[in-house]
């Protein structure tokens, strides 16, 4: 019982890391892909490609260090395992995105949320499991 606990409280503490983690991440994100878009003049797709790979990049950074705590000297495969979950992450966001708004029109806005949701599960269970286990 006393184990149990302990696990749901390391878990739960965790999880609320990698979400702030996320929260930084969103803006590298968003301010690698300004200064490449708005003062590099690159193309929108190429600057946001780049935002992203930026902050996935620091995610896996702190997520190593901080959240998950990780001393696996396997860094390379590590950063890659991190990295194509977050890639089939962000496929589910547009596929949530193209199937809630786009088919069914719901609110843009409601629909991204519920998609971070599930792609912040999503990454979350993945990276616990595989990446940093």
């Amino acid at each position: 019982m006393i184990k149990e606990i302990l696990l749901n409280k390391v878990l739960l503490e965790r999880f609320v890391k990698f979400c702030v983690v996320g929260g930084s991440g969103v803006f590298v994100d968003f301010g690698i892909t300004y200064v490449a878009k708005e003062w590099l003049r690159l193309n929108k797709y190429v600057a946001n490609s780049l935002g992203f790979a930026c902050a996935a990049t620091s995610n896996y950074i702190l997520n190593r260090i901080w959240t998950f705590s990780s001393t696996d000297p396997h860094i390379t495969q590590q950063y890659l395992r991190f990295i194509g979950f977050s890639l089939i992450g962000l496929a589910i966001n547009n596929s949530i995105v193209y199937l809630l708004h786009g088919r069914r029109g719901w609110n843009f806005y409601w629909v991204k949320l519920l998609a971070t949701a599930a792609v912040t599960l999503w990454n979350f269970s993945m990276n616990y499991l595989f990446t940093f286990q």
